[in-house]
């Protein structure tokens, strides 16, 4: 039996290293821990619960990545952090979002005061896969900005800080405005005129 505890315990850490430290009640459960014995392990310290089925190994160091995989597990790995959350990642501009905005896809439910969701289909190609959790591309970034109720002054300073760092060019992003609707391509002009001027 104690090769058994040791296996479980080896196992959930491998989980946790992968997850900046985090794990799911569920994810626990599935390695073989039941739900009293998760409560044994976060009441005696050996797991520190961080919300309602979610856990992390005690003394894990902070990461700015933290907050990104922990939202990234509430959704179940459905949310991709997205709008000013992904500004914030791609160092785009000023933005500095009071919610994690996350796209998530049709049919998602969950709610959180702390989460603002996105409903749409994100293609592949407008993913960054980060390990434990996932970002639209600078590209994809600038085009929901574009969309959303972000400032032109703010959309001005992310587009020329995307510009200024190589992570898209002026052409890329006129292709993908025209794809995005009139009200975003001349946003997205607009800001494109004031750093080429």
């Amino acid at each position: 039996m104690a090769g058994t505890r040791q296996d479980l315990r080896l196992a959930v850490q491998r989980l946790a290293f992968s997850q900046f430290g985090y794990f799911t009640a569920a994810q626990a459960l599935k390695l073989g821990y039941s739900y009293q014995a998760q409560k044994y392990h976060a009441d005696s310290g050996n797991w520190t619960r961080v919300d309602r089925g979610l856990f992390r190994l005690p003394d894990w160091p902070s990461a700015p990545e933290d907050q990104w995989v922990r939202w990234t597990l509430w959704s179940q790995g459905r949310g991709v952090v997205s709008y000013d959350s992904a500004a914030l990642v791609h160092d785009l501009g000023e933005l500095d979002p009071r919610h994690i905005h996350l796209s998530v896809p049709f049919g998602f439910r969950a709610v959180d005061p702390a989460v603002v969701t996105h409903v749409c289909d994100l293609p592949a190609t407008d993913v960054l896969d980060q390990g434990a959790w996932h970002v639209t591309t600078p590209l994809r970034t600038l085009l929901d900005l574009a969309c959303a109720g972000t400032t032109q002054e703010q959309l001005e300073a992310a587009v020329s800080a995307a510009l200024d760092q190589g992570l898209t060019t002026a052409r890329r992003l006129r292709i993908r405005a025209d794809e995005a609707g009139d009200r975003a391509a001349l946003r997205i002009e607009r800001a494109l005129g004031t750093t080429t001027a």
